[in-house]
């Protein structure tokens, strides 16, 4: 009966613990965004560093407040925790958004919305492009670039440091991210080494505008999902 009853608490401590947080699978294969982004990059991107941001949160959370919370929750409160819980947090968002917004498919559109919306702020789609690789480029040391939506439901374009991304409570410009491109070297060094403006040039041969569109239409109407 011991043997049982401690079988029995062993089965109970291991669901109590499972983690809050896990990766969703990639839509395609890590080979399917070459010549763009090569394969091996994108294997290790996905399967060590995103991968380590989610064991990481899920331990850095335990016995605190962030446990019983939604990522975007987490973010919202995010000064009264951690670097750690900041750091992981803000890595695991961004990924699932990155890898989201990358796709295969070819000559995707931005909606009829969001290209108008486009227009409206920044004249054309090859301004935005422009901008936002400005951003990206000129983001020292590690970081992304966000196309967001912010309080007035308009979008615009920012970039952050390291983990960080337009939700956080400590971020200077705060909204709803719809698209976000990383610029962390693990992003791109493989392929590209230290030319980080060739990156930004091929991304967006592999921007999902499906995607994008859908983003914003949910953050237009306030019900992006974590």
């Amino acid at each position: 009966m011991k043997k049982y009853q401690i079988l029995s608490l062993l089965l109970f401590i291991g669901v109590s613990v499972t983690a809050q947080f896990s990766q969703k699978q990639i839509p395609y294969a890590y080979t399917a965004l070459e010549p763009f982004i090569d394969g091996q990059t994108m294997e290790i991107h996905y399967s060590k560093h995103h991968a380590a941001y989610v064991k990481n949160l899920n331990a850095a959370i335990v016995g605190t407040e962030a446990e019983k919370m939604a990522v975007k929750e987490i973010f919202a409160n995010v000064s009264e925790f951690s670097p750690a819980i900041r750091n992981n947090a803000g890595g695991h968002y961004n990924h699932e958004l990155f890898w989201s917004i990358l796709t295969p498919e070819k000559n995707t559109k931005p909606s009829p919305e969001l290209e108008k919306a486009i227009n409206e702020a920044f004249g054309s789609m090859d301004v935005l492009k422009e901008k936002l690789n400005a951003a990206a480029a000129t983001r020292f040391g590690s970081g992304w670039a966000w196309l967001y939506v912010d309080s007035d439901k308009k979008i615009a374009i920012s970039s952050t440091p390291n983990q960080d991304n337009p939700l956080m409570n400590i971020a200077e410009s705060k909204g709803t991210p719809v698209l976000g491109i990383d610029v962390w070297e693990h992003a791109y060094y493989l392929k590209y080494q230290n030319k980080r403006t060739d990156y930004l040039a091929a991304i967006w041969n592999i921007i999902n505008w499906n995607e994008v569109s859908k983003n914003y239409k949910a953050a237009i109407k306030g019900t992006f999902e974590d």
